[in-house]
């Protein structure tokens, strides 16, 4: 059966066919098969989106580990985002505090979603966040700032020959995203 007469419009109405079947494809397929290969070999750096509950351990101040804090934001993304300090020197087994600032530049109100990454990724199981700002996401109204809470705890498991951990935040403006939820409610 012919979509019509003219071949051009049939080829035309098939490559779109196929255009939209590749672009479902990479959304429907490869997100989560990337997310399942990501997680069975350990790698991506991705850490835990939920508070760690930790347990009584030791610190173990034998060691020392070297923390590296970095900030970026995504296209499009107008604030000013830096971490307080952008390393310190931890002990695995310790609670670690520190605060990344943030600051809206706009008139407009705004919501923003960090996302962080541990390198080297196989560090990631061993980096644990019991208060972060990436848990949900943080809004801020227009021309205003705010300091953005992070602890942390580097577990005592932590292999010998990691001696620096890098912990990156990239920030994302979802505000359209969180309107177009709220609206279809």
């Amino acid at each position: 059966m012919r979509l019509s007469q003219d071949p051009t419009t049939d080829t035309v109405a098939k490559l779109g066919a196929v255009a939209v079947a590749m672009f479902a494809f990479v959304f429907v397929v490869m997100v989560p098969l990337y997310n399942v290969l990501c997680d069975a070999l350990g790698i991506n750096g991705k850490t835990s989106s939920e508070a760690y509950t930790s347990v009584v351990a030791q610190v173990d101040e034998s060691r020392s580990i070297k923390i590296q804090f970095v900030a970026t934001n995504n296209d499009g993304m107008p604030w000013a985002f830096s971490p307080d300090v952008t390393e310190m020197v931890v002990h695995p087994g310790a609670a670690n505090d520190t605060v990344f600032f943030a600051a809206n530049p706009t008139a407009n109100s705004m919501i923003a979603q960090a996302i962080p990454s541990v390198s080297p990724s196989r560090a990631a199981e061993y980096f644990h966040k019991t208060e972060c700002f990436c848990f949900e996401q943080q809004p801020l109204d227009g021309n205003s700032e705010a300091e953005m809470p992070l602890q942390f705890i580097v577990d005592q498991d932590l292999p010998a020959d990691i001696k620096t951990i890098t912990l990156s935040y990239t920030l994302f403006d979802v505000t359209a995203l969180m309107r177009d939820k709220v609206a279809s409610r």
